[in-house]
């Protein structure tokens, strides 16, 4: 068959995905990297409209739609891809309505898949007091004490504790005010071991600070302390004190939340602590509070070690006697 055979039996014809491209390039502006995604999406599209027997836009329906987006799904396509692909088709859609070629957007309506929420890496509580015990004296290892006590006694985001100042540490009521996302502010409850973590610092941080600087964190050169800088000394200190885990600074966040949590019960508290606008976000560590339950029960509980029992066959149960 001829390449003009083959066109001439295209759903949606080269010239009008060649100005769909034109219109996504020159009227709304999408990156190259953007266009090149959209391109091969619609490009697929077209060739399974082919095999279809699809011959007109008009005569593409949601059934469709549908049915592409699950041929791509039990191909290997993951749910985020597909999310792109079905925007893809509603914008081509939406231009073809424009250009008078359809009436409908038969690509609207239809949802991929969700997305799996992957849960926040955490450190157990024998983990957080491994690192946390911090020997060293020198004014580094004072600094860097005080940055993983707040970030984990606080909950801090990395922007935060980074615009931190000495004048934002309370001088009486241990009541930390943090200034977050959007520009909102919180007050955070400062523990003791921060608390006397950060007093320590503070005797030293004039050997490291220039004249003049107000933060509270600074580096060796004594200007505020950067945000890759704080990932690579919570990074270092982690191997240093051997909890044998890659450390991030979001991760003493996660523990945070997770170990108030775990403790209190108390959601509401820990969006409120954490600086969440909408509490579905915090509802992530409900599900990371359930898994510890859950290893507890499965380690302890005797229902559940008989289960384990009465699953194993015969031959199982005689070779582990």
């Amino acid at each position: 068959m001829s390449e003009g055979d083959n066109n001439s039996r295209q759903a949606i014809a080269r010239e009008l995905v060649e100005r769909f491209h034109d219109y996504l390039a020159y009227e709304r502006r999408l990156s190259p990297r953007t266009l090149s995604a959209y391109q091969g999406d619609i490009e697929r599209f077209r060739e399974w409209l082919r095999q279809a027997d699809v011959s007109h836009p008009k005569e593409i329906t949601q059934h469709h739609v549908r049915a592409y987006a699950a041929w791509r799904h039990r191909n290997g396509t993951t749910a985020k891809s597909l999310q792109r692909v079905l925007s893809s088709l509603r914008a081509l859609f939406r231009f073809l309505i424009r250009e008078g070629v359809t009436g409908i957007n038969p690509a609207e309506g239809v949802r991929a898949p969700k997305i799996a929420r992957r849960l926040p890496k955490s450190l157990d509580a024998d983990q957080v007091n491994q690192l946390l015990t911090i020997r060293e004296t020198d004014p580094l290892a004072l600094r860097d004490r005080a940055m993983l006590e707040l970030l984990y006694a606080c909950g801090l985001r990395l922007a935060e504790l980074v615009s931190l100042d000495v004048n934002d540490i309370p001088s009486e009521d241990n009541q930390l005010e943090v200034t977050g996302k959007g520009s909102k502010t919180r007050r955070i409850p400062l523990g003791r071991m921060a608390r006397d973590a950060i007093d320590a610092w503070l005797k030293v941080r004039g050997d490291m600070a220039k004249e003049g600087e107000t933060a509270l964190f600074t580096g060796v050169r004594g200007s505020r302390i950067s945000p890759r800088m704080v990932e690579k000394c919570v990074a270092e200190r982690a191997v240093k004190q051997e909890t044998n885990r890659h450390l991030t600074p979001h991760m003493l966040r996660h523990s945070f939340a997770s170990h108030l949590l775990e403790s209190s019960g108390d959601l509401r508290a820990v969006q409120e602590l954490l600086g969440h606008a909408d509490i579905s976000t915090t509802q992530i560590y409900t599900h990371l509070d359930f898994q510890h339950l859950a290893q507890v029960y499965d380690k302890a509980h005797p229902r559940a070690r008989r289960n384990k029992e009465s699953d194993e066959t015969p031959a199982e149960k005689e070779n582990g006697k």
